[in-house]
C-alpha cells in the first residue's frame, strides 16, 4: 500500500487526509476564508489538510455558465493560498497543455472524473511528478478506475490518489457503490470519499446542476466507514452565492462540523477486509 503521508511534508502522524476547498475560484478572500477556517479545524482535529479549487471549469453544462476568473488570475490565487496558510494545493487540469502551468502552482494535480480514461492526460500528470488524484468516473468501475491509475504508475510516478464520486443511476441522479472503497483501495493506491460531487443530480435545473446536500455527511461517513483514506468535499462561505455547485458545497459552519464527526468516526472505525 503506497503511504500517502510521506507524499507531503508535515502529514506523517495525520489520522486522515482532508482535501476541501470552493468549487472554483473566484476571488482571494473566498478562498482565504475557506483555507483559514478548515485548516484550523484539521489541525484541531489531527487530519491533514489539502486546499481544493478548480482555476477554471471546463466542463459546465450550458456555455453560458460561470466557467473562471482567467487562469493567470485564478492560478495566482492558489499560488497565494499556498504561500499564506503553508498547506498543498490541489486543482483540477482538462488538456495535457495545462499540466505543466498548474504544476507549476500546485502539489496535486487532479484528473476529472469525464477525463479518467484520456490517457495522454493521465500521462502528462503523472510525468509531472506532481501527485496525481484520480476522479473514478461516473461510467467506471472500480477495477477500470485501477487501470486509469496503472496508466500514470508507468510513468514512474507512484503517488495517486482515486477518489469515489459516485455512478449514474439513470440520466439525472447519482448512487454510491461503498465496494468500490476497498475495491479500489486493494490497488495499493489510498483512497478518498468525494461527498459532495457524490450527491450531485446531473442535468437537471434547466442547465444547472442540482443536488441533496442533506445527504453529504451520510455520504462521508459511509466512505469513512468503508475504509476511505480521507474525504474530499466543496466548502464556501456562502454556498447559495458560488456560480458553481451551489446546491451541494457545505457552508464552512457546516464542514467544520461534519469534520468533528468524522473525526470520531474514525477513531472507532476499522474497515476489516473479510477473509
Amino acid at each position: 500500500m503506497t503511504n500517502w503521508r510521506d507524499w507531503f511534508a508535515g502529514a506523517a502522524g495525520a489520522r486522515a487526509c482532508i482535501v476541501a476547498g470552493p468549487c472554483v475560484i473566484e476571488t482571494y478572500d473566498i478562498a482565504a476564508r475557506v483555507a483559514e477556517a478548515l485548516l484550523h479545524t484539521c489541525q484541531q482535529l489531527g487530519f491533514f489538510y489539502i486546499f481544493k479549487a478548480s482555476y477554471r471549469k471546463a466542463n459546465r453544462t450550458r456555455a453560458t455558465s460561470f466557467q473562471g476568473i482567467g487562469d493567470e488570475a485564478a492560478l495566482a490565487v492558489l499560488q497565494r493560498i499556498r504561500a499564506d496558510f503553508g498547506v498543498p494545493v490541489l486543482t483540477d487540469v482538462h488538456e495535457t497543455h495545462e499540466v505543466a502551468m498548474a504544476a507549476q502552482v500546485v502539489d496535486v494535480i487532479q484528473i476529472p472524473a469525464f477525463l479518467a480514461r484520456q490517457t495522454a492526460l493521465l500521462q502528462a500528470a503523472g510525468q509531472s511528478g506532481k501527485v496525481v488524484n484520480i476522479k473514478k468516473a461516473q461510467f467506471m468501475s472500480a477495477e477500470a478506475a485501477c487501470f486509469a491509475a496503472e496508466k500514470v504508475a508507468l510513468t514512474g510516478n507512484r503517488r495517486i490518489f482515486l477518489t469515489e464520486r459516485g455512478s449514474f443511476f439513470g440520466y439525472e441522479d447519482l448512487v454510491v457503490d461503498f465496494r468500490n472503497i476497498p475495491r479500489m483501495k486493494a490497488s495499493g493506491y489510498p483512497v478518498l470519499m468525494d461527498a459532495t460531487h457524490a450527491v450531485q443530480r446531473p442535468n437537471t435545473g434547466a442547465g444547472v446542476t442540482l443536488g441533496e446536500r442533506q445527504f453529504v455527511g451520510l455520504y462521508a461517513q459511509l466512505g469513512v466507514v468503508a475504509g476511505a483514506d480521507g474525504v474530499f468535499m466543496e466548502v464556501h462561505p456562502v454556498p447559495e452565492a458560488s456560480p458553481s455547485d451551489a446546491a451541494t458545497m457545505l457552508s464552512i459552519p457546516e464542514a467544520q462540523k461534519l469534520l468533528q464527526g468524522l473525526r470520531q468516526l474514525y477513531d472507532v472505525s476499522s474497515f476489516v477486509e473479510p477473509s
